[in-house]
């Protein structure tokens, strides 16, 4: 796994947001961009670093949702 890659799961990510209103869990994200549970946390800790997504869970901490912002 290396920067690049990472990069391009966070394409990935943010095109499946984008095409989802903005908004998807992870169960949604893992069956639109094909990507494996840890591909999508590295795409979603680049994308919170770029200040380009909200990730929130519910109390439980079972139900993860990804937002744009």
């Amino acid at each position: 796994m290396n920067v690049e890659t990472i990069g391009l799961w966070a394409g990935a990510v943010w095109n499946s947001l984008n095409d989802a209103n903005g908004t998807q869990d992870m169960k949604g994200l893992k069956k639109v961009t094909k990507l494996k549970e840890k591909e999508i946390f590295a795409a979603i800790g680049w994308l919170a670093r770029e200040g380009k997504v909200n990730v929130a869970s519910d109390e439980e901490g079972k139900q993860i949702e990804v937002t744009l912002l």
